[in-house]
């Protein structure tokens, strides 16, 4: 047996941990754009995600997205409870511990459901919120994880992800879109109370994402180095962009209009980063900007209370990555080349593998929620949004009087 690529390893144990950090900066991410009464718990909402989810990735999660293949629909018990995987099981992709796999492939799985959260802040029990997350990560997570990365039938067919555009985005953000339409809108206003705590949550999340989508090649070398940087491109050229389209239309240049376009960058990008050359991320990064910013509108104009643009940012973000992958995906860096490279048929697959994720997404989101509401109140009544979810679900309150 070859000796272990200790560089490889060490890269991918590091790029695990940027991915964690950003569960966290998630929950201040969000928390700076709820009201100061109910901050802690939907920063409490992103930390619970990172200590349960991983329960469940241990125990079963991960032999279901990444065992052995069973029908291309998901993967077997094998894996259960981190069986048949020692220190010396080695990952081919990286020569090293498969330990380390798991661990990455780990935080992902953490933060996908927690983005969610945004959809129906201020208004979900957090006893539900526990139900919603277990029932997502076993009915949604773990077998789209499998179906692109895990030997599924989509990776079969060849539609590709690198780092989660379908997997994580368009899976969390479509959810959202069901989440917000089931909750309703609130009368109670949502008004964002802290901007520093938005700003802090910004850098942390795109501080991540390098592990996010550099990490995903998985070696440290040229694949990485050309998603870190398409990563970067493409976060600059949307956030700008945000900007402009802000001013275009009369407004102020805003901090949250700056971070607000940067995620949507990077959830754009994520996609396509190892997979397309650097002039095609400043393109990947302008278009985010455009569909985002249209789709937050819309969703203004038809009166969904998707509270925290769940859906116009990840979801519309991710679909739009997986088709602009299928435009301008390449050989010359990794994967399939796409329609401008004169391969039209890669890009049917991304548009039919996009909008399959997306619908399947939508609806067993609205299965979970029925289903949980037939055990257990999901809504909190408007008289208790009012007061702010700290005190009466958590008992806490993230500023004491």
């Amino acid at each position: 047996m070859d000796p272990v690529n200790t560089g490889n390893t060490a890269f991918v144990l590091l790029s695990a941990a940027l991915v964690m950090i950003m569960t966290p900066g998630l929950g201040f991410f969000y928390g700076g754009l709820v009201g100061r009464k109910n901050a802690l718990t939907i920063l409490m909402e992103s930390f619970f995600s990172l200590g349960w989810v991983t329960i469940l990735w241990v125990l079963f999660g991960f032999s279901l997205a990444f065992g052995p293949d069973v029908g291309g629909l998901i993967g077997n018990a094998r894996y259960f409870f981190l069986n048949h995987i020692f220190e010396t099981t080695r990952m081919a992709a990286y020569n090293g511990p498969l330990y380390a796999y798991v661990m990455f492939q780990l935080m992902f799985a953490v933060i996908t459901p927690a983005l969610i959260t945004g959809a129906f802040a201020n208004k979900m029990k957090f006893t539900a919120w526990i139900a919603f997350l277990t029932l997502w990560s076993f009915l949604v997570y773990f077998p789209v994880a499998h179906w692109l990365w895990g030997g599924g039938f989509l990776q079969k067919w060849g539609v590709e992800d690198f780092a989660g555009g379908l997997v994580v985005h368009a899976t969390a953000g479509f959810s959202a879109l069901a989440a917000a339409l089931w909750f309703g809108a609130s009368k109670v206003e949502n008004r964002p109370h802290n901007l520093m705590w938005v700003a802090l949550g910004t850098a942390l999340l795109w501080f991540g994402w390098f592990g996010f989508n550099a990490g995903s090649a998985l070696r440290a070398g040229g694949d990485a180095a050309i998603a870190f940087t398409n990563t970067q491109i493409a976060a600059a050229f949307a956030a700008v962009t945000w900007v402009f389209l802000d001013t275009a239309r009369g407004k102020k240049i805003s901090a949250s209009g700056f971070c607000t376009g940067a995620i949507a960058g990077l959830a754009t990008v994520t996609p396509t980063a190892g997979y397309i050359m650097p002039q095609a991320a400043m393109i990947v990064g302008i278009v985010a900007a455009l569909v985002c910013y249209a789709a937050v509108m819309y969703k203004n104009k038809k009166g969904w209370d998707d509270v925290l643009d769940v859906w116009g940012v990840h979801g519309m973000g991710g679909f739009t990555g997986i088709l602009l992958l299928g435009l301008f995906g390449t050989s010359q860096v990794l994967g399939e080349n796409g329609l401008f490279y004169g391969n039209p048929l890669f890009f049917v697959k991304q548009l039919a593998a996009a909008v399959f994720i997306s619908v399947y997404s939508f609806v067993l989101t609205l299965f979970i929620l029925w289903l949980i509401s037939r055990f257990m109140q999901i809504k909190v009544p408007e008289s208790e949004m009012a007061s702010g979810l700290d005190e009466i679900e958590l008992g806490e309150v993230a500023y004491p009087q």
